[in-house]
């Protein structure tokens, strides 16, 4: 249940975000459900790999280039669904996913949270 509420609120962060930047398309909310559901399992199958080979530029950034390794999971997903998720530049990737994680950090804090303690 957790994991599709994960995928739920993605969704909507990438239509966010897909709302504030020129570059960065999707076609409409199943698009944006389909995005989510890639990024989510490339963030489990992908992401690890990528981490563990460049763990020694992620120390020497103080792991500034984990915001690197989520542009490139961004990127293969766009790559895996074609014209309904475009991101014109690699740039455009970065500058994405450092406002998904923001966004992400941000909804953890003030709605997951709370909500969390409130079922305690």
């Amino acid at each position: 249940m957790r994991w599709l509420a994960s995928i739920l609120v993605n969704s909507l962060v990438l239509i966010v975000v897909a709302g504030y930047l020129e570059s960065f398309h999707l076609e409409g909310i199943g698009a944006a459900i389909l995005a989510s559901f890639i990024l989510s399992i490339l963030n489990v199958i992908v992401k690890p790999i990528l981490v563990v080979l460049t763990l020694p530029v992620t120390f020497f950034t103080l792991g500034l280039f984990l915001f690197v390794i989520n542009a490139i999971t961004l990127y293969l997903t766009q790559a895996l669904m074609g014209d309904s998720f475009v991101i014109e530049s690699f740039g455009t990737a970065i500058f994405a996913a450092i406002i998904i994680s923001i966004l992400n950090v941000l909804i953890e804090m003030v709605i997951i949270k709370p909500l969390q303690k409130k079922k305690k």
